[in-house]
């Protein structure tokens, strides 16, 4: 009997939680508050702050800067139109180059970017530099304005119920049954929910940053030299079906279809 309400709860809590990423229309499930996943974000950032390597270059921060500004207004401007006004009480931006050498950005819910050094240096300096790293920032705000954090969040709290429920269905086994459903149940998780969501997740943003790229004024189809550049610099080896991104290939195919689309809806040659 215990399983079944809890069945029935775990399905009322989905069913209550769903909500609609506007820009793609994709559902999704969201059973944190806003004002938790928030807060968790800013004391994160706040943490990684206090040890993070501002970068003392003021003319690479500028660009940084220049660019996250009209990503962010960018943003703010979709917001509007998509009748999602309200979220923007939610974003207190701030823009920082931090001097790291990992190929790698962030965007914290509630507006925090960060662009690494590292980053930058893949880009480079010649004439489609802003439009990459218009890329990579809008991709990053994809994540926060889709609420993308909130959704992780929630299919933790999820995955967390389910092993509970499995946990009941097998109590009256043995412990090395138990400890076996529990190993397939976490690894089932993990390679079959979790990480394949995680890979929609970064496409989902990286069609996002597309369309907020090409808003602001960028040409999105620096965002493939991009993951060009990404791919020769790469040393993974991890197969993709056990990563949390997408392959190279997988995003510049994506892309390459993804961006006349958007530009013919945006009216934007």
């Amino acid at each position: 009997m215990k399983a079944k309400m809890y069945v029935c709860l775990a399905l009322s809590l989905c069913l209550a939680a769903c909500s609609t990423v506007s820009m793609t229309g994709r559902k999704q499930l969201n059973l944190v508050s806003e004002s938790e996943i928030l807060s968790a974000s800013l004391t994160e950032y706040q943490s990684y702050m206090k040890t993070a390597k501002i970068s003392t270059d003021a003319t690479a921060t500028a660009v940084v800067k220049n660019v996250a500004q009209r990503i962010a207004a960018a943003a703010e401007a979709y917001l509007k139109t998509a009748g999602q006004e309200a979220d923007i009480a939610n974003y207190a931006w701030e823009f920082n180059l931090v001097n790291d050498s990992q190929l790698n950005a962030f965007c914290m819910p509630g507006g925090k970017i960060v662009v690494y050094t590292g980053m930058l240096n893949l880009i480079g300096n010649g004439s489609d530099r802003d439009d990459m790293l218009a890329a990579v920032i809008g991709h990053e705000v994809g994540h926060a304005i889709a609420k993308h954090g909130n959704e992780r969040a929630s299919q933790q709290v999820l995955a967390n119920l389910g092993g509970s429920l499995l946990g009941a269905a097998v109590s009256q086994k043995s412990e090395a049954t138990q400890q076996a459903v529990a190993m397939a149940y976490g690894l089932g998780t993990q390679y079959g929910a979790l990480l394949p969501f995680s890979r929609k997740q970064e496409l989902e943003a990286d069609y996002i940053g597309v369309v907020l790229a090409i808003l602001a004024g960028y040409e999105a189809n620096a965002s493939i030299t991009l993951w060009e550049k990404m791919s020769a610099a790469s040393t993974s080896t991890t197969a993709e079906f056990m990563s949390t991104h997408p392959s190279s290939t997988t995003r510049i195919s994506e892309l390459k279809k993804s961006i006349p689309q958007v530009k013919a809806q945006l009216g934007v040659k």
